[in-house]
């Protein structure tokens, strides 16, 4: 089995003490036509794309409107971490930290090799894609995020995105139907 490879990545609260966060995932070359126009109304300060990204034009497009910290998927063969740890820092000192990689989850529980992995590097929450499932939840004392995808419709999944807000004392997360440009709930 390939050694998976890890990237790590601090990043601070901006000058009003809030950082947020636009999750995609599963573009699979072919992201939902107003899923850019609707990332940028979000007004991201970072992207993070959870893998099967296809096509590398994708990162580009959605570069221009923040930077971007991707991990490969299944279906990517190109040079990019398979994991990135993502330190949240706030005035220096370590507030939170997340774990972004692919596949994670298998239905609404994280995988042994995820949850070992989110343990070793003291994540509070995993964020990852594959599943194309939307997800919000917690399993054994770890918060797990799935955008969903948006990309080519898979079954009847909606097609959406994750947005995560992140202040000092807290971290919220949600939603965003590219179809219909609001908040989706299930």
């Amino acid at each position: 089995m390939a050694r998976l490879t890890e990237l790590k990545k601090t990043v601070s609260l901006g000058s009003g003490g809030r950082l947020r966060l636009a999750v995609i995932a599963d573009t699979h070359s072919a992201p939902h036509p107003r899923s850019a126009e609707l990332v940028a109304r979000e007004a991201p300060d970072l992207v993070l794309h959870a893998g099967d990204i296809g096509d590398l034009a994708v990162l580009d497009r959605f570069a221009k409107i923040a930077p971007v910290v991707a991990v490969r998927g299944n279906i990517d063969e190109h040079v990019m971490p398979d994991v990135v740890t993502l330190d949240v820092a706030h005035d220096d000192a370590p507030l939170f930290k997340f774990l972004l990689l692919h596949i994670a989850v298998n239905g609404p529980r994280l995988r042994a090799d995820a949850l070992r992995r989110a343990q070793a590097k003291d994540a509070q929450l995993v964020i990852c894609g594959h599943s194309h499932v939307p997800f919000l939840g917690r399993d054994r004392g770890v918060a797990v995020f799935n955008p969903g995808s948006i990309g080519p419709r898979r079954f009847q999944l909606p097609i959406v995105f994750g947005v995560i807000d992140v202040a000092p004392d807290q971290v919220q997360m949600k939603h965003v139907s590219c179809e219909t440009g609001e908040r989706w709930m299930p």
